[in-house]
Parts: C-alpha cells; structure tokens; sequence
C-alpha cells in the first residue's frame, strides 16, 4: 500500500507539471475534431466523439472521413493523439520508476 500511495503522489505531481501540453493536445484534438466533423456534416458531439476514439487509436469505424480534407485533418489528430498518449505514458513510468526507486533504496539504478 505505501508503494501504492507512493506512486501515487508522484504520478500526481508529474500530472500537474505535464497538464499544459495534455490540455494543448486535448484542445487540438478536439478542434481539429470539429473541422472534421463540420466537413462531414456530423454533430458537434459526433465529432468530438469521432476525435478522441481516432486520438486514442481505438478506431471503430462507425464514423470515418470521406473528403480528402477531412482525410488530411484525421492524420493530424491521430499524429496529436499519439503524442498525447505518449506523453500520458511517460509520465505513469517515470513515477513508477521513481516509486520503485525510492521504495527500494538499494535497487540498482538502469
């Protein structure tokens, strides 16, 4: 459990310093969501729907592109969505190392 609530803190942390470039890419995302699905003519929650399933690479396919625009703009959210997954991974290992580290001070550092 102590490791646990260790790790915790330092994910927290590390959220709150890394919250700018997540909120970025979250706005980007979802504006880039929007143009797509203004081209397409789906709803504004369709689109945002449609942005985030694309950003997280989870890709339904019950809404996809047919212009050769909103083809372009989908590339470019999935691009954000990618460095906003990456960035939400660092960070969960980098205080999971942490964690561990000071958790176990004589663990040998890679």
């Amino acid at each position: 459990m102590e490791f646990t609530l260790l790790f915790l803190e330092l994910f927290l942390n590390a959220m709150g310093l890394g919250f700018p470039l997540l909120a970025f890419f979250f706005l980007l995302i979802t504006l880039l969501g929007q143009c797509v699905g203004r081209l397409e003519g789906w709803s504004r929650f369709d689109a945002f729907y449609w942005s985030f399933i694309t950003a997280l690479t989870v890709g339904y396919g019950d809404y996809r592109p047919s212009t050769r625009k909103s083809k372009l703009l989908a590339l470019a959210t999935a691009t954000v969505g990618i460095m906003f997954s990456g960035v939400f991974v660092a960070v969960t290992v980098a205080a999971a190392t942490e964690a561990f580290h000071r958790y176990t001070p004589g663990a040998v550092a890679p």
